[in-house]
């Protein structure tokens, strides 16, 4: 006679929600960890791991960003990337030691030194023709051509050679790039020496640059000649002309040191080129 098979009875699986439930809750303690783990992350070893991320995809080595004083007022920027080297400044002489958001004492120091040529200007009566702007790439200093030139020439004029020497003074200890740039108006020039504005704007903006250099390392100047071409106002009254026809010296922001040329093989170690030009 055949056994009679005895039926299993059904296991309960009403509670089997609770090994979802209890993974869960096993996953989010671990990322609650995790991130109060980051939240308690040393502020030094923070720095040197972005340091090295930052050498290692070139951008060079965080600035360092201070405000300095001079007998002629604050310095601009103190800035020390690691692709261009300045002798004499740096913590072993006391200088070079800011600390905080580079960005914010960046605003802070060209904010200062805006001030500080706002004052010049006013002081002497000038103020309608030396006007310092902050723009994106950095402090922008303009100064009309009736300061620095006679009309349709180039060379500097000796009252333009003291204007030009107080500004440089304010500069001097700023390793950032300092760019200068001439403008002119759209009336046409056609002389034995300026068959065009493109020349007598680039002869200008180099006339600038010579002196200059004289006071800020030759390294750190451009000059550039844009003719009539890039005018801050219009051209259709003599007063606008007059605001177009200028020389700007423009301190460049750190930021864009990686975009002058050359500099990145500077920043690379391996390319065994330097960034000082030799002579």
């Amino acid at each position: 006679m055949a056994r009679k098979r005895t039926e299993e009875p059904e296991k309960d699986s009403s509670e089997r929600w609770l090994l979802t439930y209890s993974d869960l809750i096993t996953l989010l303690m671990i990322f609650f960890v995790v991130m109060y783990s980051m939240s308690q992350v040393d502020a030094n070893k923070f720095q040197a791991i972005a340091e090295s991320l930052s050498i290692a995809l070139g951008g060079g080595t965080p600035a360092q960003i201070e405000i300095g004083t001079s007998p002629s007022g604050p310095n601009l920027i103190e800035t020390y990337p690691v692709n261009k080297p300045k002798e004499g400044k740096g913590p072993e002489n006391g200088e070079g030691n800011g600390k905080g958001d580079g960005t914010d004492m960046e605003n802070m120091t060209i904010e200062a030194i805006k001030q500080k040529l706002d004052k010049f200007a006013s002081d002497n009566g000038i103020e309608a023709k030396l006007v310092s702007s902050i723009e994106e790439r950095g402090l922008v200093i303009s100064i009309q051509d009736t300061l620095l030139f006679e009309s349709g020439a180039a060379e500097i004029t000796p009252k333009a050679r003291e204007i030009l020497d107080k500004i440089n003074n304010v500069l001097a200890s700023a390793p950032n790039y300092i760019k200068v740039e001439g403008h002119t108006d759209n009336l046409p020039i056609n002389t034995g020496r300026f068959p065009s504005n493109w020349e007598l704007s680039v002869l200008r903006a180099t006339n600038v640059v010579r002196i200059m250099q004289e006071i800020i390392p030759a390294e750190q100047l451009s000059a550039t000649g844009y003719g009539e071409y890039r005018p801050i106002t219009s051209n259709n009254t003599e007063a606008g002309r007059a605001r177009n026809r200028r020389v700007d010296l423009v301190i460049l922001r750190s930021k864009y040191d990686l975009t002058e040329p050359g500099q990145s093989l500077a920043a690379d170690p391996t390319s065994g080129t330097s960034a000082t030009p030799s002579n």
